[in-house]
């Protein structure tokens, strides 16, 4: 996808109204814009770094776009941006259509027995399809009106040749872990359930 300049007044055009979903110390990164579309800045926090070569943008745009190829339900893409800011750029898209599962856990008389197979096949299937996502938890799953699981914010992914060995797998696992404590859900997910399936092949 070619990347296009965006500048300073276009970007306060662009996100006029808009509600902002997610800011950090350097200010708003994730828009969600009045026709339902978000806009994700993206900032290069180092001048030495990766990003240099290959922006965390490029990385989110060529990930979403491998997921589709996959079959793996993500977030559209429509336009790639450079900012006059330094270092920043932008991804304007259309969500993928849900909730996530960490929004539906919350609802009454919901229940993980019935979900937990879904997301099983899911995480397996990233696993078998040597995809690696550090960011993979509860509040990056989204199960589509139509009843499908599928993947947001998808920055930080790996893809491999091959099916992932079981150290990655494990730290993947790891991962999860990590999110579901400091989310404090320990208690209601069944994590022994899944790792269970998902190390026993």
């Amino acid at each position: 996808m070619q990347c296009s300049r965006l500048s300073n007044a276009a970007l306060n055009s662009l996100i006029d109204g808009a509600k902002i979903l997610e800011a950090d110390s350097f200010g708003a990164k994730v828009y969600l814009l009045q026709d339902e579309k978000i806009l994700k800045l993206f900032r290069r926090k180092r001048f030495f770094s990766s990003a240099l070569l290959r922006p965390y943008s490029k990385r989110f745009i060529d990930n979403a776009q491998r997921l589709s190829g996959l079959g793996i339900p993500t977030l559209s893409v429509m336009e790639f941006y450079s900012l006059e800011a330094p270092g920043m750029t932008a991804v304007l898209y259309q969500p993928l259509p849900g909730q996530t599962l960490r929004q539906i856990a919350q609802e009454p008389g919901f229940s993980w027995p019935q979900m937990l197979p879904a997301l099983i096949d899911l995480i397996r299937n990233l696993h078998e399809s040597g995809i690696y996502f550090r960011s993979l938890h509860l509040g990056n799953v989204v199960r589509t009106p139509e009843g499908k699981l599928g993947l947001i914010d998808v920055a930080d992914m790996r893809f491999f040749k091959t099916p992932l060995p079981q150290r990655l797998i494990k730290r993947n696992l790891q991962h999860f872990a990590r999110y579901l404590g400091r989310e404090q859900l320990n208690d209601d997910f069944p994590l022994q359930s899944l790792e269970q399936a998902l190390l026993s092949r």
